[in-house]
């Protein structure tokens, strides 16, 4: 460990620096306009993995953008690490609610604000310099393999060909993934299930074009109104989803998965604080914790109709549409999901108005063991680092490669994330402590040798 951290200290300001070049790369796979910046963040990635020691680097073409793979395999007996990030990062909308300029990483408070910081720039990179630092220090314990995509944010439509297609070239024992969050650095966690995503837009269409509010008005129907009707009705008086079939194969918790899910440190009070709420929402009889980690929900993502900009225009709307997602438990399919949303939204839908629905992209839920030999080996590395055993916990958010793994390559993921869920993933104002940074490049290193050692 005294090795590590000196390591660590004698190369933190251009680890630091590395990273905010990374950052300023406006890699956005959702907006076409940044198909060049994402390209070229492809290449940075690139080129850091070869100067760290990696062989066989390559920029992997796909229909989409290229996913980077690279691996040092130093001997067939050692079992091998996958190592999964992504690249790419949402759109930094809206920009006047940024404090400092997104895509201009920024230092306050010990933190650095910058879009992708967190998710996923900052924590997939902390296995570059990770990885860097073992070889450096001759202690690479394991073979690893790295896959960086750039389509993450976006579905990663690409990445599931690319693993079919290269199944033999990704052989490996476990997946390590660092895109998700610990409690806190006080009360280190383990995610031990996350949940899958149905992502979907619909569209409700009245008449032919827009009208004159005030010679119509009352006598067409607006489908924005409707639009927003139609969306209220997808939750009952409790906060439950009214879609028929919905919870069909949704399985409760037993009363002791409850008080172990309940048991991790949680202040509703700093978090409504946190969020700038009065109260908490959703489904009447769950926990917030339960809430997050382990019931499926209906959010709307996005909702837009008629005239929003400066002044007034005076119009019935010809269209409104809106950008919904859930999130899924196990045993829920996104197909399925899909399927039952549509079904059930056109059959809501009154005369007088036409509705198209669309599905973008989904994943599946997934749950990782506790008992397996990756997650006691990341057991004992955050209990060397942090001093402290980490908590088990389930995870809101989707990583729908994460059963990909398991379905092509047979095997599990370990998801070893270093970030907070207060860093305003997706939201202006993203953030990445730069401790948390340092502690999960002190902490990698400390799972490939315990992942060795327990593998024998």
């Amino acid at each position: 460990m005294q090795e590590i951290k000196k390591y660590v200290e004698d190369n933190k300001q251009r680890f630091l620096d590395e990273l905010f070049v990374l950052l300023r790369f406006p890699s956005v796979s959702a907006d076409p306009k940044y198909k060049a910046d994402v390209l070229k963040t492809a290449d940075f990635v690139a080129e850091k993995l070869k100067e760290a020691g990696a062989d066989k680097v390559e920029v992997c073409e796909t229909a989409g953008y290229p996913i980077i793979y690279g691996e040092k395999l130093i001997d067939e007996k050692l079992p091998t690490v996958l190592i999964y990030g992504h690249y790419d990062v949402q759109p930094a909308d809206p920009l006047e609610l940024w404090d400092t300029p997104p895509f201009e990483p920024t230092v306050r408070d010990g933190k650095i604000y910058a879009r992708g910081s967190a998710d996923d720039k900052g924590q997939f990179y902390m296995h570059v310099k990770a990885f860097e630092l073992m070889m450096q220090t001759n202690t690479l314990a394991c073979n690893v393999k790295f896959m960086i995509e750039g389509e993450e944010e976006v579905g990663s439509s690409n990445l599931g060909i690319f693993v079919k297609d290269n199944a033999e070239r990704l052989k490996a024992d476990v997946v390590l993934i660092s895109d998700t969050s610990m409690i806190s650095m006080e009360n280190p966690s383990i995610e031990t299930g996350l949940r899958g995503l149905a992502y979907m837009e619909v569209e409700v269409v009245g008449p032919n074009r827009d009208l004159h509010s005030g010679v119509y008005g009352g006598a067409v129907a607006n489908p924005a109104t409707i639009l927003c009707k139609m969306i209220a009705s997808l939750h009952d008086e409790n906060n439950h989803i009214t879609i028929p079939e919905f919870y069909d194969k949704v399985i409760e918790l037993t009363e002791e998965e409850k008080a172990a899910l309940n048991s991790a440190p949680f202040e509703l009070d700093a978090y409504k604080k946190d969020l700038g709420i009065d109260a908490e929402w959703g489904e009447k009889g769950y926990s917030t914790l339960e809430r997050t980690g382990t019931r499926p929900t209906l959010e709307v993502n996005g909702i837009w109709s008629g005239y929003i900009g400066e002044g007034a225009k005076t119009v019935l709307p010809s269209k409104a549409n809106a950008k919904i997602s859930m999130r899924l438990v196990p045993h829920q399919s996104s197909e399925e999901i899909a399927a039952i949303f549509q079904k059930h939204f056109e059959s809501i839908a009154p005369e007088f108005v036409k509705v198209k629905v669309m599905s973008h992209h989904g994943g599946e839920p997934v749950v990782t063991p506790t008992d397996s030999t990756a997650y006691r080996a990341a057991e004992k590395a955050i209990l060397d680092s942090f001093g402290k055993k980490p908590i088990p916990t389930r995870g809101g958010g989707s990583i729908p490669i994460v059963a990909l793994f398991e379905d092509v390559l047979g095997i599990k993921s370990v998801l070893f994330g270093f970030g907070l869920d207060s860093d305003a993933l997706h939201s202006p104002n993203e953030k990445y402590d730069i401790y948390n940074y340092y502690k999960g490049i002190e902490t990698l290193p400390l799972f490939h040798k315990y992942f060795a050692e327990l593998s024998k």
